[in-house]
């Protein structure tokens, strides 16, 4: 280890100095500290995330490698490769693979180039931190675990009993299905489980209950992006003992896994529990107890955790004393914090200074909030592993609390929604046809990362597919229609063994309403009997398939198979009520809860209005209130009239786009018709819209028989949500688009809308989209055929000169109506000006010109003025902010100006004109009498250049000079 050659230095003073110049001096001395085998202890226990770290630069850390001739120029043309091929896992594993080989100075130098580029890189910067956060010695925390003294052999046989108990209990799945004969479909849990993407990090602990309609692609592309460059993946089995772990109590670790309803977290934690059962992951814990909260609600009583363990785990008798000798061998696991009926502050001091809360051992009696509070903080066992489960809606209550690993589940993408119903259906064809309808529906399409929405998917649209007359049944539209047909089919096969489903659903339906409106998924028997439901009833398939009923705790509890199902039946109660009250009136109140506990059970009251969802359901519940369908429309309309104005804020625009949400759900054309039909500007800008709300806003637009203006800058709608809303773009005469991250694919499906010959689009805003000459290809081809756009911006995107030069042939063609044409900021040079300058020569409509941003220095604008003077050109407003003009180009440029006697607007800030230039501007302001305004702010004129030029005003009046 090399030492300081100034052996009188105050070494501590010397490091202090290096690290406040060099922001990378603090791991530099760590690895330098380091030994070859540490060095390779360290690369082995970082190895998984250094895999994910390393993808997006591991050519340049091959590169590198390579120069210091550790990696020959064959091994390096592999990890090339395979880059280029898009495997960059793979690659990455390659590398780690042939550095491992090398030896001592090859992961030297790997960590060497990690210091160089981590910055750069997020992944590795994450690494490198935690590194020094460890503090001195890492090592002593890489070796947690090991050691553990091994289990005594009067335990091994309870251990074994335990572990075949749980295996049998985890090993199957039991999944509810109307599809075949068995009401209850029992799979293998390995058979049918589905991975799911689980990140190591929680992106968002104040994320809503609803995802039902703001996901999908949108969230598909999400991931993409950030997981490569970002987040990493964590698997189950690296929640505890590995580098994800960031130990900071050495008392113990606890995990933290969030998730939204229905997204697996119940089904990953008996994974776990299965796999550690069967000896597949976590060899360091000795025994694994696992909870759910919802069977802990049922403790009335205060418990000790000895009781609470062997009312779950009876066989483990006395011997649990000889467990808590050995914390460290202890897993516990509970799950569902958020259906927990007691609130844990983690703040709350009392539970440490009081002794009525306080939980150190585990014979103390006290309530289970204590004692689930007293493990997670390591004060009850410590050295023993805590996991908990949540929604986000509940992760709030952990953010004082130790938690050593954050992790949310991110539910399905791409083949692995295909994988699910691939194991979902028995038939592959029928499994094909379904998806194929859902990549082509974006409404369910969007449902589809949540396991729970892909299971409700499978039941509902299962039977549409399976029967081999499809047209008489029509394939779901809305979530509404989608819905009802779950229902329906649920009636279709149990309906005989109910004598009145009309009344048993109204009772579900009003228990379930109840249960919205105080925020309650979990009922018991008492909650039944209030409404006259009989527990008795679950002998009937029909109650089985909308109540779930769990009776492996003290007490039975029933809950809806997913929040949505919930509220669905609330909202389907409200119209098979004897009494239907003032419907207005309900629905009002539950609008005006801003915490958005009724916004999904307001959209489907408002789907049930329509006949096309009543109609499935009406054939075994008769007809519905007409009353109720009356108000319910009254009501929306109401809704939407009172909104439609009302755009000036984020709230606004989010209430007016939650009204057309109801009008899609309802599919009733008279009433969009009667309420939007007038309308003549929508604004939605600044409004992060997604692929649903597009395909909302289509639906809409297209019954507006007014509009004019479109608004939906800054909207991040991308490729995905123009393609919802395209069948509609023709109808406005104002299209602004701006900031979308549209990218030349969605130029493609704009230019479907330019070619439709009632096209109305006369100005289309498409600044700062990504756009490349690629995308000009395709508005070309369109410029010369279209008769409305006279209008067009396409600033900040890289159309550069190539873009500009397919453009300029469209603007020579004598069918083009540009009139107005910002190319600002686009990477435009003078030699891209040559061929723009060409088109100005013939072309006799475009009045409009900005150029701002662009390279064109003196020789571009010699160009640009040798086309001015031409006679055709029509010129009247001229933006030329910033493009590089000198005092050299002064003189030839102006006059060139004066030769065009409709000029009125003429902008040339940011430029490097001096005082040289003031008699040529000068001379321009005062013989060319049009002119009504001029910029000239920016440049480097003189006091006095300046007073030369303001004073024009006085022989000028009305001419706005800016200088």
């Amino acid at each position: 280890m090399a030492e300081g050659s100034n052996r009188g230095e105050d070494p501590t003073s010397s490091t202090r100095m290096r690290m406040d110049t060099d922001p990378n001096a603090a791991i530099t001395e760590f690895l330098t500290k380091c030994d070859d085998y540490q060095l390779f202890q360290l690369t082995k226990f970082y190895r998984d995330r250094l895999e994910q770290a390393i993808e997006e630069v591991v050519d340049g850390v091959s590169s590198l490698l390579t120069y210091e001739r550790h990696f020959s120029g064959l091994e390096h043309r592999k990890v090339v490769d395979l880059v280029e091929k898009g495997n960059r896992a793979d690659s990455s594993k390659l590398v780690l693979n042939l550095v491992m080989e090398k030896g001592s100075r090859a992961r030297r130098v790997m960590w060497e180039s990690f210091v160089k580029m981590h910055h750069a890189v997020p992944k590795l910067d994450k690494i490198l931190k935690e590194m020094q956060e460890l503090g001195p010695d890492p090592f002593d925390y890489m070796n947690i675990g090991r050691g553990l003294p091994e289990i005594p052999s009067h335990l091994k046989d309870v251990q074994q009993k335990h572990k075949e108990t749980l295996r049998v209990q985890t090993e199957t799945l039991r999944v509810n299905t109307i599809l075949i004969k068995e009401k209850v479909k029992i799979f293998q849990l390995v058979t049918l489980y589905t991975e799911l993407t689980v990140i190591s990090t929680v992106r968002d602990r104040t994320l809503v209950e609803h995802e039902l309609l703001a996901r999908g692609r949108d969230h598909e592309e999400w991931r993409k992006k950030h997981l490569r460059r970002e987040l990493e993946k964590i698997r189950t089995d690296q929640l505890f003992q590995s580098s994800f772990t960031q130990r900071k109590y050495k008392s113990g670790s606890s995990a933290a896994v969030s998730g939204v309803a229905g997204i697996g977290k119940t089904t990953m934690v008996q994974k776990i529990v299965y796999d550690w059962a069967t000896g597949k992951i976590y060899p360091h814990f000795q025994f694994v107890f696992s909870f759910k909260f919802r069977d802990l609600n049922a403790i009335n009583c205060r418990i000790n955790l000895r009781n609470l363990t062997l009312d779950l785990y009876p066989y483990f008798g006395n011997i649990l004393g000889e467990l808590w000798k050995n914390p460290e061998g202890l897993l516990f696991i509970f799950d569902g914090l958020d259906e927990f009926k007691d609130s844990i502050d983690f703040t709350d001091n009392q539970r440490n200074t009081e002794p009525q809360y306080m939980c150190t051992d585990p014979e103390d009696w006290c309530e289970v909030s204590d004692i689930v509070y007293s493990l997670i903080q390591h004060k009850l066992l410590p050295g023993c592993s805590v996991l908990v489960t949540s929604r986000p809606t509940a992760l709030h209550l952990l953010e004082k609390a130790e938690i050593s690993v954050w992790a949310e589940i991110l539910g399905f993408v791409g083949e692995e929604r295909k994988e699910y119903f691939n194991k979902f259906f028995e038939d592959q064809v029928v499994a094909a046809a379904v998806f194929k309808h859902m990549e082509e529906n974006e409404i369910l399409y969007t449902m589809c990362y949540n396991p729970s929405y892909c299971w409700i998917l499978g039941l509902s649209l299962g039977p549409i597919f399976t029967q081999r007359d499809r047209k008489q049944q029509r394939v779901p539209k809305t979530i509404t229609q989608l819905y009802s047909y779950y229902i329906y089919n649920i009636l279709k096969n149990h309906g005989r063994e109910i004598e009145s489903p009309r009344d048993v659903l109204l009772k579900i339906g009003e228990m379930a309403f109840t249960g919205v409106s105080e925020k309650k998924i979990v009922f018991r028997n008492g909650d039944l009997i209030k409404y006259n439901l009989q527990p008795s009833q679950f002998l009937s398939g029909f109650m089985m398939e909308l109540l779930e009923r769990d009776d492996s705790a003290q007490s039975v509890v029933y809950t809806f198979p997913h929040l949505t199902i919930q509220e669905f039946v609330a909202a389907l109660a409200q119209f098979l009520t004897p009494d239907p009250g003032d419907i207005r009136k309900l629905l009002s109140e539950a609008h005006s809860k801003e915490d958005g506990r009724f916004e999904i059970f307001l959209r489907f009251v408002v789907g049930l209005s329509s006949s096309q969802s009543a109609r499935p359901l009406e054939e075994f519940l008769g007809p519905f209130l007409h009353q109720i369908i009356c108000g319910v429309i009254d009501w929306v309309k109401e809704k939407v009239e009172g909104e439609i104005g009302n755009t000036s804020n984020e709230t606004g625009k989010r209430n007016l786009l939650n009204t057309f949400h109801y009008l899609f759900e309802s599919q009733n054309q008279t009433l969009a018709r009667v309420t939007v039909g007038s309308v003549e500007t929508l604004t939605f800008s600044g409004l992060r819209l997604t692929p649903i709300d597009c395909a909302v806003l289509s639906h809409v637009i297209g019954l507006c028989d007014a509009i004019k203006v479109l608004d939906l800058e800054n909207c991040y709608i991308q490729c995905e949500g123009l393609q919802r809303l395209e069948p509609a773009l023709h109808k406005c005469q104002v299209l602004r688009l701006g900031n979308n991250k549209l990218g030349d694919s969605g130029v493609k499906l704009l230019s479907a809308a330019l070619r439709n010959p009632d096209c109305k689009i006369q100005e289309l805003r498409l600044w700062s989209n990504g756009l490349t000459a690629s995308s000009t290809e395709d508005l070309v081809s369109v410029l010369s055929t279209n008769r409305s756009l006279t209008d067009l911006n396409l600033g900040n995107n890289k159309l550069e000169d190539s873009g500009v030069k397919l453009l300029s042939a469209a603007l020579r063609n004598p069918n083009c109506k540009i009139q107005k044409l910002q190319l600002w900021d686009i990477g435009l040079t003078d030699s891209g000006t040559k061929d723009l300058a060409s088109a100005l020569s013939t072309n006799r409509s475009l009045t409009d010109l900005n150029l701002s941003d662009n390279k064109l220095g003196d020789s571009g604008v010699k160009l640009l003025s040798a086309a001015l003077r031409n006679p055709n050109c029509k010129i009247q407003k001229l933006c030329l902010d910033g493009v590089g003009l000198t005092d050299s180009c002064t003189e030839d440029f102006v006059s060139a100006l004066s030769t065009i006697w409709s000029l009125t607007g003429l902008t040339l800030g940011l430029n490097s004109f001096t005082d040289r230039s003031v008699p040529a501007l000068r001379s321009l302001i005062l013989t060319r009498r049009s002119l009504e305004r001029i910029r000239l702010w920016g440049n480097q004129f003189s006091s006095n250049g300046k007073r030369h030029l303001e004073s024009l005003r006085e022989s000028r009046p009305g001419l706005s000079v800016g200088v």
